[in-house]
């Protein structure tokens, strides 16, 4: 699990299960997540990425660099966490799944956008430029529709009533 949850807290939230088109809704709406991976002396590194697309079945896509460190981590321990973050709308979702390194030619054409060339200036054709697969195994979310008025001001009110502090729902994503 990605997270460390006072049960309590969690005792007094309202617990649901969300689909894989609210899973790929959620993550488009984000788009950069935080990509941990596990490193050959057994410490989990995370580091930002920007999604670059989520497939029906829910599989996550990223473009990196053949030569960059996460790659080598994948290729040790495929197992992956991608937590991502909203803190606009309060929404956070945690995906736990398999990484797989890809360089088929055509998904890169399909999944590429006049974005990524900012981190590969020679293009499609950039020979460091490979796919991250994530396949996912499971997901939690922690959401809540209330503005951030609302919100403070429930936070508010916990802090003067001294009770805690209770606002939206959590769950797990059917993948």
């Amino acid at each position: 699990m990605c997270h460390y949850v006072n049960t309590k807290i969690m005792e007094k939230v309202k617990e649901t299960t969300k689909t894989k088109d609210d899973f790929k809704e959620m993550v488009k709406d984000i788009r950069v997540a935080m990509l941990c991976t596990h490193t050959a002396d057994g410490q989990i590194h995370s580091r930002p990425m920007g999604t670059t697309g989520v497939d029906k079945d829910g599989t996550i896509w990223f473009f990196s660099r053949e030569s960059s460190q996460k790659i080598d981590d994948i290729e040790d321990n495929s197992n992956v966490c991608v937590c991502y973050s909203e803190p606009n709308d309060n929404t956070y979702l945690c995906v736990m799944g398999s990484a797989k390194i890809v360089t088929d030619r055509k998904k890169i054409d399909e999944l590429w956008n006049p974005f990524v060339k900012v981190w590969f200036p020679e293009g499609k054709d950039d020979p460091e430029l490979v796919l991250i697969k994530i396949a996912p195994h499971s997901a939690e979310y922690w959401d809540s529709s209330s503005s951030k008025m609302v919100v403070l001001f429930n936070m508010a009110k916990a802090l003067v009533t001294g009770e805690e502090y209770n606002e939206g729902e959590y769950g797990k994503i059917k993948l």
